[in-house]
């Protein structure tokens, strides 16, 4: 059958083929009025024949981009040998930046592969290179020989030990607590005293604040659903519903939405501020129809504060709407952001705030040119890299305010102009389709440009919004392991914990100790002063000295345990 199809298709070729041949001969005898109508005909053909090969290409850009979101690296550093780039730079402001950029020389300690014992760093313990902190619990083994242990260990001596760690997992670590509380009553009274329950996040609860932190790190730092956590306690031997598990996550969430609105109105202080848009599954479609029953989109909105504090805000539309509500008229300053035309919208109908956008999606643009223009795209990336290595310099210098501004005004506004230069021209040349991928990177920029250059006369704003993609991280590892939230409740209860934890890794703070100490401070903490408790100001007043939990063996009630079996 297939031989078959296949001659078919052979002939019908050859058919065509002859056909065609057919008409230009019999073309040749025509008159002249059927020449020129036959003329007007195939240059309709190589019209519509263009226009179709234009599509195909478009598609085939477009199969191409899914190719790579699938099965490609989704990496876009690409490594471009500046110094050689006379023909764009000047040689001698380019080996300034050199030299300025190389990282200072560093002993590296020479090795040789065999048998011989690894070179360790001094703060290794043993030559298994284990380093752990004081607040490991270690356990002491001791490994004693038969020698020692028979009848004639009398007759040996222990000159000394030695000593070899190694790092070891329990199954799980659930533990239950048996507070027992003595009833009792002074001897010439007949009334009886109970000792109070000690303290505890949720009034007759059975979570402790150990189980409440662990549960909200398990699931939105290390991204484990609330269902795989069920399991494990399950299989340490413990029955609990997972509704338990959702409704002591939930309740928690609530307790800490006033250090969220807190954290929310220090970053809209902020001089400058990074916002982005990231879709998340929420809530189910209630219209009736055929999307009825179905998950609908969400949108997170993070903030990122010029003060190294993170905010996801949750909306269900993408629309301008939301940026006017959460900036509202408390935000003035910069705005950095990515080409989305709502920024731009918003910013353009306010008075006090300038708008800026980011060069990483700048650069995006031309990458999805570089297939079909290697050579152009390739001069419009090393404009941009030579950039970043400017930036590099100026983070390697330690440069802050004014010498930042005049070292960015001196080395990278010459790069900038000149980019731009490049992009006008070949604009003005008209040698590019207006379908062309290279023809909507450099529209992309020159319709940006105001915004593309407000770094240069800022120190304070960064040329792209990395910092804010590396925020927001969590979200889309999160949506492949929970997936989605089954309510719009629900996400804004996520944005107000990965709020929190994620403010804690940027300021090296330790999710799990946080949560302990602010889940069991919030209710005794002042309301006025409830700022206090946010990740960054809570690692200058608490930090040191945080609330334990009662798993902990130094808790307050822990040590009174210890003093009356003592006594």
């Amino acid at each position: 059958m297939a031989l078959k199809c296949k001659n078919i298709a052979n002939l019908s070729a050859i058919k065509a083929h002859h056909e065609s041949s057919y008409g230009i001969i019999s073309r040749m005898n025509l008159p002249a009025s059927t020449t020129s109508s036959s003329s007007i005909h195939d240059s309709a053909l190589a019209e519509e024949n263009a226009l179709l090969r234009e599509q195909l290409q478009a598609m085939q850009r477009q199969l191409d981009w899914f190719k790579k979101q699938l099965f490609g690296p989704k990496s876009e550093k690409q490594v471009y040998d500046l110094p050689l780039q006379n023909t764009l730079f000047n040689t001698d402001e380019t080996t300034q930046v050199n030299s300025a950029t190389d990282p200072a020389q560093r002993t590296v300690k020479a090795y040789q592969r065999g048998t011989a014992k690894k070179q360790r760093d001094d703060d290794c313990l043993n030559d298994t290179g284990l380093r752990f902190t004081a607040d490991v619990p270690v356990e002491v083994i001791d490994q004693l020989p038969p020698e020692l242990m028979g009848p004639l260990a009398d007759q040996y001596e222990i000159l000394g030990y030695k000593t070899t760690h190694r790092l070891a997992q329990r199954s799980s670590s659930y533990v239950v607590l048996q507070i027992q509380r003595p009833v009792f009553r002074r001897k010439s009274e007949e009334k009886p005293v109970t000792t109070p329950v000690p303290f505890n996040v949720f009034d007759s609860s059975l979570a402790d604040v150990s189980l409440l932190a662990g549960l909200l790190v398990d699931k939105f730092q290390f991204h484990l659903p609330l269902y795989r956590q069920h399991q494990r306690i399950q299989q340490a031997g413990i029955t609990l519903s997972r509704t338990t598990l959702t409704n002591l996550v939930k309740r928690s969430i609530d307790l800490l939405r006033p250090i969220f609105d807190a954290q929310t109105e220090n970053v809209l202080r902020s001089r400058v501020l990074a916002m982005d848009e990231t879709p998340i599954k929420a809530g189910h479609q209630s219209r009736p129809g055929p999307q009825k029953g179905k998950m609908k989109t969400g949108w997170f909105w993070p903030l990122y504060g010029d003060a190294d504090e993170v905010v996801f805000t949750f909306s269900n539309s993408r629309g301008r709407l939301h940026i006017e509500q959460v900036l509202k008229s408390q935000f003035t300053g910069v705005l950095i952001s990515d080409g989305y035309a709502a920024y731009a919208r918003y910013v353009a109908s306010q008075q006090e705030m300038i708008h800026a956008q980011c060069w990483v999606h700048s650069r995006r643009y031309f990458i999805e040119a570089q297939k079909d223009h290697p050579e152009k795209t390739t001069e419009a990336l090393q404009y941009i890299a030579l950039l970043y290595q400017h930036e590099e310099a100026i983070k390697q210098q330690g440069l802050t305010g004014e010498k930042k501004r005049q070292y960015r005004l001196e080395h990278s506004k010459p790069v900038v102009s000149n980019f731009f230069q490049w992009c006008k021209a070949l604009q003005e040349s008209g040698a590019l389709l207006p379908s062309d991928p290279l023809t909507k990177a450099i529209n992309y920029v020159l319709n940006r440009e105001a915004s593309l250059t407000v770094f240069l006369e800022n120190p304070d704003v960064q040329p792209d919004t990395n910092h804010l993609e590396r925020a927001l991280r969590p979200i889309p590892m999160g949506k492949k392991n929970w997936m989605f939230c089954w309510t719009e409740l629900g996400a804004e209860h996520v944005g107000i914990i990965q709020s929190l934890i994620t403010t804690c890794k940027l300021h090296d703070i330790n999710p799990y100790t946080y949560l302990v100490d602010v889940l069991q401070r919030i209710s005794r903490h002042p309301a006025k002063d409830v700022a206090d408790l946010t990740p960054r100001l809570w690692k200058t007043r608490f930090a040191d000295n945080p609330l334990p939990s009662l798993m902990n063996p130094h808790h307050p009630d822990r040590l009174k345990e210890v003093i009356t079996h003592a006594h």
